[in-house]
């Protein structure tokens, strides 16, 4: 039995602290896991500048509101759903995601959680577990399943090579210049393509 992982930002959804960044004008949200492979180090660096900026959780989701799915990407995801089961890995959080899993239909998602306290102000965040996405798919081989995966950044590379077929998607020459043995997409239906050969495989 086949199911597919998928990244969801830079995947299916822009970057939301690009967005983010964008909006407030403040460039050094623009900082992703394109760049920063530490989750960790990456996060505590983003409530830094929240907290230094005065920005809080309301803030955020107003951005949130307003970005769209990439061109082609609920159309992808929705013939892939009727091929097959699909999750998306992310690392984003809960109350970042509601919006945008209304415009992609409701797809299964796993993400993270903030801290936030009273004052809107975000104070943490919680993950589902170490090395969340890659930690999913070698739970879902445990139960019996094949993963095909996809991803964009450092931190979909652990679930795209444990699993029986994995892709670059989107990704920056970078990663796609260390990973030169990993298939490389720009395209959904290039994508879609791949997915459905594995499947089949």
């Amino acid at each position: 039995m086949n199911i597919v992982c998928l990244d969801m930002e830079g995947v299916l959804v822009p970057e939301i602290w690009i967005a983010f960044a964008e909006v407030t004008g403040i460039p050094e949200f623009k900082r992703t896991t394109r760049e920063e492979p530490d989750y960790n180090k990456l996060m505590k660096y983003r409530i830094d500048l929240l907290e230094k900026h005065g920005l809080g959780l309301k803030e955020i989701q107003d951005v949130i509101e307003q970005i769209e799915p990439m061109e082609g990407a609920k159309e992808f995801l929705d013939e892939l759903r009727a091929t097959t089961q699909v999750i998306i890995l992310s690392d984003t959080f809960s109350q970042f995601a509601g919006p945008l899993m209304k415009k992609l239909g409701y797809p299964t998602i796993f993400c993270n959680e903030l801290v936030v306290g009273d004052d809107g102000m975000v104070k943490d965040f919680q993950m589902r577990c170490v090395a969340s996405k890659l930690t999913t798919v070698r739970g879902l081989h445990g139960i019996g399943y094949d993963t095909i995966a996809a991803g964009d950044s450092f931190n979909d590379l652990g679930m795209i090579r444990a699993s029986k077929a994995g892709f670059l998607f989107k990704a920056p020459d970078s990663i796609k210049a260390d990973n030169p043995d990993l298939q490389a997409f720009e395209e959904y239906d290039e994508l879609l393509a791949a997915i459905k050969a594995a499947l089949e495989a």
